[in-house]
C-alpha cells in the first residue's frame, strides 16, 4: 500500500491517480467515497471542514478494503487523518493484514493550497473550510507521519508545490527506488 498524505490542495488525488495509472494499480480516494456515499446532515458537515468520527471512517475504509485485494499494492489516498485511524492502520499492517510500502507526504504553502482549492471550485473549498484543513493537516497529519516515521514506514516528502509532470516524476523515481 502506498499512502498519500499531506494538505489539501498539495496534489494528493491527481499524483496518487497518476502513481496508480503508470504502475496499473487500484486508486483508492476515502475522499472519493465520502463523497458518494455521505448524505444529509453527515454530508452538510463534511462540506463545512469537518471530519467524520474515526469510528466511522475506518468502518468505511474496511468496506473500501473489501472491494480489493489488499494483500497486492494499491494506492491509497485521503486516509489516515487521526493518530486514531494511523493506529488502526499500523495495527493492521502489524498483524500481516497489510502492508504499509511506501507514505508519500506531499507539501504546499497555505499560499499555494488556498490558490489552488480556490480555483478548483469544489462546494467544500471555500475560505474557512480551506483554513479547517490546514489547521488538521498541522494537528493531525504531521504526527501522522512521526507515528508512521516511529513505526519504520517509509515517508517520502516531496514539494508538491511544483509542474504536475515535475512531482509525478520525483514520485515514480522514488517508489521505483524503494
Amino acid at each position: 500500500m502506498i499512502i498519500f498524505m499531506g494538505v489539501a490542495g498539495s496534489g494528493k488525488s491527481m499524483q496518487g491517480r497518476m502513481l496508480a495509472d503508470e504502475l496499473g494499480l487500484p486508486w483508492l480516494s476515502t475522499g472519493e467515497f465520502l463523497r458518494m456515499l455521505i448524505a444529509g446532515e453527515r454530508r452538510k458537515e463534511m462540506l463545512a471542514g469537518q471530519l467524520l468520527a474515526d469510528k466511522e471512517i475506518i468502518a468505511l475504509v474496511n468496506k473500501i478494503f473489501s472491494l480489493i485485494d489488499i494483500k497486492q499494492e494499491f494506492v491509497l489516498d485521503g486516509f489516515p487523518r487521526t493518530i486514531k485511524q494511523a493506529d488502526w492502520l499500523l495495527s493492521q499492517a502489524k498483524h500481516g493484514q497489510l502492508k504499509i510500502t511506501h507514505v508519500v507526504h506531499l507539501t504546499a504553502t497555505e499560499e499555494v493550497v488556498r490558490s489552488r482549492l480556490i480555483e478548483r471550485g469544489r462546494q467544500d473549498d471555500h475560505h474557512d473550510a480551506i483554513s479547517e484543513r490546514f489547521s488538521e493537516y498541522k494537528e493531525s497529519i504531521l504526527p501522522i507521519l512521526e507515528e508512521f516515521k516511529d513505526a519504520g514506514v517509509t515517508v517520502h516528502t516531496i514539494n508538491g508545490e511544483r509542474p504536475i509532470q515535475t512531482v509525478h516524476s520525483e514520485i515514480v523515481q522514488t517508489i521505483k527506488q524503494g
